[in-house]
């Protein structure tokens, strides 16, 4: 399972140092998370500290946007050193420009889906993509309880997927844990985003080693 914890649950207080043990654990990759208080109700951090992280990380920068306008901001994502760019379906009336874009700009192009929207919407685009986040949460604060019907939702994904041909990713984001990682990991899903399972943690280590353990049913 590819595990990409979410500094967003990180003490902001010793960043660096949280940094540096996702660097030295099984993680795939570093999930950072751009609220901007307007597409969901909380405001985390910016481009500045993205820039920050990435020049100590050692792990490719997962970077999700939960703002309004993504489009905007592609040249800022990449100029932070991300290797993908995430961006909400919701908030992209021209999506596959927005997608074209960010390939051109070099990173790989992913985008979310709230728990309100169907898979279906991505069937026209699905082709094109990298990388699908399905939200097992309303998006905006670490610490929420895991939407169960995520499991029947990354089912029908892993199906459009599978029948279009697409190499797309599927990432699940919200009440990830040792409970129910393996849950989506049997629907489909190849990747995780763990923030509070793993930064309240005794040993954060640990517990990104036990999610990595995980496989999939691909």
């Amino acid at each position: 399972m590819i595990v990409s914890p979410s500094l967003l649950s990180a003490d902001f207080a010793r960043l660096g140092h949280d940094v540096e043990m996702v660097n030295a654990s099984a993680a795939s990759w570093m999930h950072c998370d751009v609220m901007d208080g307007v597409f969901v109700p909380n405001i985390s951090f910016g481009f500045p500290v993205i820039k920050a992280i990435s020049k100590i990380s050692t792990k490719p920068l997962d970077v999700h946007l939960m703002i309004v306008n993504p489009q905007n901001y592609i040249s800022q994502v990449r100029d932070c050193g991300a290797a993908i760019m995430n961006v909400h379906q919701e908030s992209c009336v021209h999506l596959h420009r927005t997608i074209q874009a960010i390939k051109a700009a070099g990173m790989k192009a992913a985008v979310t889906l709230n728990p309100s929207t169907p898979v279906s919407t991505l069937e026209d685009i699905i082709g094109e993509l990298d990388m699908v986040l399905l939200m097992s949460v309303n998006p905006g604060f670490g610490g929420q309880k895991f939407i169960e019907g995520t499991v029947a939702k990354v089912r029908r994904l892993r199906a459009l997927i599978d029948n279009s041909g697409s190499t797309a990713l599927i990432q699940v984001d919200g009440g990830i844990n040792a409970s129910t990682a393996p849950l989506v990991a049997a629907a489909g899903a190849d990747s995780v985003v763990a923030g509070s399972a793993v930064f309240a943690a005794p040993d954060p280590k640990a517990v990104i080693a036990e999610l990595a353990a995980i496989g999939s049913r691909k």
